[in-house]
Order: C-alpha cells, then structure tokens, then sequence
C-alpha cells in the first residue's frame, strides 16, 4: 500500500453571492484571487499557496476567499451593490468584475490578487505571483492575525 508524502490541504473557495449572505451573518475580511486557465504562473503559484498548510489554515480560519477565473465565469456578479457581466469578444471574452477591480483596465495583470477588510474596503492590491511567505507576511501585517 503507498502512503501519501505528504497531503495538500485546500484553501476553501466560495462564490460571490455565497460571499454576500456570509458577510451579512459574519463578516470576515475576504480574498479575491483573479486568474485565468492559460495563466502558467497562476498553476505554480496555486500548487504553491495550497502546498503551504499554515497559509491555508490562515486563510481558512480568518477570511472568505473567492476564485474568479476571468476569462470562463459567465454568470451575473453583484459585488458591492453593482452589476458585472461577461463581455463575450467572439470566441472569448472576459468579466466586467476582472476589467473593474483591476488597476489595468485594457488586460489585468494574471494572477491579481485583491484584498478588503471586513468593511469590504481595499487594503491591498497584488499583481503577479504572490510567494506563501510574502503573503502569510502581508495578511499578518495588515490584519495582525
């Protein structure tokens, strides 16, 4: 019989109106990670903070964290009182949400990672890959956990 190595824990993901009715019980300071499929970057560094057990128990005890894959979510979003759509462009397209959290509103930066305090206000804002030890260092700093 084989014995895993070593066993990945998963940070816990939610949808954006999940989010909503979590916040209105508890609110939590939440986690936006934007991302697309063909994002090689997003791959490794998704292997890597998941791989990192002390950054998701973090995560996962003190936050809501949400996936936007920018590129393939099609659905309607309501986030902070507004209306985001998909923007189909022919064969592909992308999120409103994506183009509006982003600082570069032509074609964000993958990943980009967006984080509010629990009064759904930004404290921080990351393009690019973001390490396990710079972000557990980042959360630490800015919600003294």
């Amino acid at each position: 019989m084989l014995v895993p190595i070593f066993c990945l824990s998963q940070m816990k993901t939610g949808t954006f109106s999940d989010w909503e009715i979590q916040q209105q019980k508890e609110a939590k300071p939440t986690i936006i990670h934007i991302y697309t499929d063909w994002c090689a970057v997003c791959k490794i560094e998704s292997f890597q903070l998941n791989k990192d057990k002390e950054l998701v128990e973090m995560i996962n005890e003190n936050f809501y964290l949400i996936n936007l894959e920018a590129e393939k979510t099609k659905e309607k979003i309501i986030f902070q009182g507004k209306e985001f759509n998909y923007l189909s462009n022919g064969n592909s397209g992308i999120h409103e949400l994506a183009l509006a959290l982003s600082n570069n509103k032509n074609q964000p930066v993958y990943p980009l990672w967006i984080i509010l305090n629990e009064n759904q206000e930004l404290v921080y804002y990351h393009e690019g890959q973001f390490k396990p030890e710079k972000m557990k260092k980042k959360l630490n700093e800015i919600f003294k956990l």
